[in-house]
């Protein structure tokens, strides 16, 4: 017999209106992406920029329709600030409905380049890539808990399942990522949903030292035949927080069919 006592929770939906989604990371160009289209879908925005960089979050709000969007400053690598940010935004906005994970960190390090990856860029990788991620989930889980059909959206990579990429590190932390993706969907169920996004070659400059010849060599690798931009990326992650409200414990792969291999 079908249980019909939470028919109510998780259905689809058209609109963002009345929810407040917190976009950590908010100020790179997936963040600021994804900011602006759930704001154009009616979301109240709350951008998390690790820095006080006021003319660059600034120039973010600026970019959303609607009205009673802000940002805010705290690190992914210290919890204590995470937490305290948590806070205000539930007192100034409100209980956190969508919690987006972009902030990320990584260099480019060949994968036969051993000694190139030193023990501080790994610590740095782990501590930035999945203890953020963790440690931002931490902070908001409580009053996501008490909002109506919460979602997190953590940004993975193909890296996670292809072990190529940036470096070793940024691989395994998307690895990582999504493990964590599939035990806290489990853990924090039936309050809120835990997914995932997983992008390839995206064109925003998040490794440094990429050139146009670096995309379009992985363009002609990709059997859609380009790179991901960020709406691409920005699309996936509203449709798991709108159309795909059923979906928990998944890491959505958004890539082109890159993972598939040349």
């Amino acid at each position: 017999m079908t249980n019909t006592n939470n028919l109510s929770t998780y259905q689809p939906v058209d609109r963002l209106d009345h929810k407040i989604a917190v976009i950590v990371g908010g100020a790179g160009a997936i963040g600021a992406e994804t900011a602006r289209l759930l704001a154009s879908k009616g979301a109240q925005i709350a951008i998390v920029h690790r820095k006080n960089e006021p003319e660059r979050t600034n120039a973010v709000l600026k970019s959303l329709s609607g009205s009673g969007h802000k940002a805010y400053t705290a690190s992914v690598t210290d919890s204590a600030s995470l937490k305290q940010v948590a806070e205000q935004i539930k007192s100034e906005m409100g209980n956190a409905n969508i919690l987006i994970n972009a902030a990320g960190f990584t260099e480019a390090v060949p994968l036969n380049d051993l000694e190139g990856l030193t023990d501080e860029l790994i610590d740095s990788i782990f501590q930035v890539n999945w203890r953020g991620v963790f440690a931002t989930i931490r902070a908001f889980a409580p009053q996501m808990k008490e909002a109506k059909d919460a979602v997190v959206v953590n940004i993975s990579s193909i890296a996670a399942t292809t072990g190529t990429g940036s470096n070793l590190a940024y691989a395994a932390s998307k690895a990582a990522t999504d493990l964590m993706t599939k035990s806290l969907a489990k853990a924090l169920s039936p309050d809120m949903r835990v997914v995932g996004i997983s992008p390839g070659v995206v064109n925003t400059g998040f490794v440094p030292g990429r050139s146009e010849s670096f995309n379009q060599k992985a363009a002609s690798a990709t059997p859609l035949r380009r790179v991901g931009e960020a709406e691409d990326v920005a699309q996936a992650i509203l449709a798991l927080t709108t159309s795909l409200a059923f979906a928990t414990g998944t890491t959505l792969v958004v890539d082109g069919g890159r993972h598939l291999g040349a």
